[in-house]
């Protein structure tokens, strides 16, 4: 982790990324349970809502045609197609708004969507999640039981890559111990 840090009570969009399983849901809910002043960006999406989850609780579920205009309107921060089948994206009045309230805020994103964001919001830092090793990380992505082998592998294969961007971010927050990684985090965002 790098020296430079927010002095406390500075609102900051920062940027969470990082590749699978690395840990960055679990550090991100846990760091929202410790400090629920911070305000956790929640995905817009195309796709339609699974069982059990709540419009703007787990996602913001939106139509082909309000994602659009959004698109159009400059109103998301970045936005991808996933899968090749459905869009998700940030929203930018929530995030704005969060901000003008002096709020701490955090967007938990991929790769893809950080780099949007150096572009659509510059002044958010960005921070990258980072496996102890690389064996850690297999094994934390095959004990999460929930990919098929063909999954994991092109999983794996993105890893790789996200891994050797590590230097298009500003800092590196190795997850070794949830505990010591949610506190690093708290020191870069300053609360």
């Amino acid at each position: 982790m790098t020296e430079q840090q927010q002095p406390a009570g500075t609102p900051r969009v920062s940027v969470i990324s990082g590749p699978t399983a690395v840990g960055k849901g679990t550090v991100v809910a846990r760091l929202q349970e410790r400090h629920p002043e911070v305000f956790v960006s929640i995905s817009a999406t195309t796709r339609p809502p699974r069982v059990g989850e709540i419009d703007g609780v787990h996602y913001h579920f939106l139509s082909e045609q309000d994602f659009d205009r959004l698109v159009a309107q400059d109103g998301l921060l970045e936005w991808a197609v996933v899968h090749g089948k459905h869009r998700y994206g940030t929203l930018r009045a929530p995030v704005d708004e969060a901000v003008g309230q002096g709020r701490a805020v955090v967007l938990e994103i991929d790769l893809q969507g950080a780099r949007q964001v150096r572009k659509t919001y510059p002044q958010a830092q960005h921070i990258f999640i980072e496996p102890p090793t690389w064996e850690e990380l297999v094994r934390r992505l095959a004990g999460r039981g929930t990919e098929t082998p063909e999954q994991q592998e092109r999983r794996l294969a993105t890893a790789q890559q996200e891994l050797a961007c590590v230097g298009e971010f500003d800092h590196v927050v190795v997850n070794r111990e949830i505990d010591q990684t949610v506190e690093d985090l708290v020191g870069l965002l300053g609360l």
